[in-house]
């Protein structure tokens, strides 16, 4: 199955499968009732004082990972969204701007080594 990441704020396609929200806050400006998110895994997220520390700084971004990966090991969130990933395809969506350094790229990263 194939695993994709994108913006909430990006369009919907139909290619996106089942759109998953990997971030522990709802995104600013969207209702839920038109986000078209299929599943909400906050608890895959970042917890809060990582995100705070991390608060998209670049800069930061080798530590952030370190961080997350290590907040990963052993969370049943995680292996529930492999579980989905083997069945189906998903896209995994967030709110950051910053489509380089954010939780989603991590968490796909980490996804398609366990596949």
């Amino acid at each position: 199955m194939l695993l994709g990441i994108k913006r909430i704020y990006d369009k919907v396609e139909v290619t996106d499968g089942t759109r998953v929200l990997v971030d522990r806050l709802w995104p600013r400006g969207v209702r839920k009732s038109t986000a078209h998110v299929d599943k909400w895994l906050k608890e895959v997220a970042p917890s809060n004082e990582l995100r705070v520390w991390f608060g998209h700084d670049p800069a930061k971004w080798d530590g952030f990972r370190e961080r997350y990966e290590k907040e990963l090991e052993g969370n049943p969130a995680l292996e529930e969204l492999v579980d989905l990933v083997k069945k189906e395809d998903v896209t995994m969506v967030y709110a950051a701007r910053d489509t380089e350094h954010n939780d989603a790229v991590v968490l796909s990263e980490i996804v398609k080594k366990r596949l």
